[in-house]
């Protein structure tokens, strides 16, 4: 059904509603990003984290409460199960503090709380590893660039890199706008968004490309020949995006909250590159005057002399 509302004008329209609804989404995330920010994990603020268990099922907010009574800085807690918590603490505070609530938590008959680990990142450390990760996405960036600039003609090669720039964009927004917790397993999963992305921009480009440089094409408009190649990859595409979904879903549901950042990061880019695909990597192009003159052979001076000839 989808291939069929894929062809003539239909298909064109809708990605071109598509491309109009990508370009509000990635100025609603750059606003986002620039009010909110990123709520940065200990991996790049640093501070205490502590990890302990009680021994039954306390709720969240009891829980928090009591540990406000007992702590005099700033901290972050989360469930990781029922009996399972995890308290983050702002750099700042001292030991003697983190002490304090520990020793009440773990007194405390109704608690009854052991804690499993604590440890301190330093903000040095945190500092360092933010400009890592910075330096990785950036050289990542600077590859795809390259190679898209060796693979295809100029216009399919830019519709590409704004695809990826639009799915790292929507991704990062979202993280902004839930305020989800930005630690570098996220990070790890941006640079796995980079490839996925350029994966699928580069299959539908390919194919673009292919119908192009085919003679008999030549009297079909640019919008018919990129719908044909949408609808020829689109069976793959979705084959191998659901594929993926499914396995991500696991991950985010079953694998305990360390990894939920990473396949809520993982499965919105997947989502998001699929869609950007087909709405920005093969319709961008068309706007920038993409057409089969492209791919025509150009010959040299001399030759084309010889050719005009009488």
């Amino acid at each position: 059904m989808l291939n069929t509302f894929l062809k003539g004008e239909a298909g064109t329209r809708l990605r071109f509603y598509g491309m109009l609804l990508s370009a509000i989404l990635v100025l609603l995330s750059v606003f986002t990003l620039s009010q909110k920010g990123l709520n940065f994990g200990l991996d790049f603020t640093g501070g205490y984290l502590t990890e302990f268990t009680t021994s039954q099922s306390v709720e969240l907010k009891q829980l928090e409460q009591f540990i406000t009574k007992n702590h005099n800085g700033e901290f972050e807690l989360t469930a990781q199960g029922n009996s399972h918590f995890q308290l983050r603490e702002a750099p700042s505070d001292s030991t003697a503090n983190s002490n304090d609530w520990q020793s009440a938590i773990t007194q405390n008959a109704d608690i009854n709380a052991e804690v499993l680990s604590s440890a301190y990142i330093g903000s040095q450390v945190g500092d360092e590893l933010f400009e890592q990760g910075c330096l990785a996405l950036f050289s990542a960036m600077v590859a795809v660039m390259l190679y898209l600039a060796v693979r295809f003609e100029w216009r399919l090669a830019v519709g590409s890199v704004v695809a990826l720039v639009h799915d790292l964009l929507l991704v990062l927004g979202l993280f902004s706008l839930l305020s989800i917790e930005f630690n570098l397993t996220v990070l790890a999963s941006l640079l796995a968004i980079i490839g996925y992305s350029l994966n699928d921009s580069i299959i539908v480009g390919d194919r673009v490309r292919e119908l192009l440089r085919v003679k008999s094409n030549n009297a079909l408009s640019p919008a018919s020949i990129i719908n044909n190649a949408i609808k020829s990859t689109l069976t793959r595409t979705l084959i191998t995006s659901g594929t993926t979904l499914a396995t991500v879903a696991s991950v985010w549901l079953l694998a305990g909250a360390p990894l939920q950042g990473f396949a809520i990061a993982l499965f919105t880019g997947i989502v998001v590159g699929t869609f950007s695909s087909i709405c920005i990597a093969a319709t961008l192009p068309e706007l920038l005057g993409l057409s089969a003159k492209n791919y025509e052979e150009k010959l040299d001076v001399k030759t084309q002399a010889l050719m005009d000839m009488p």
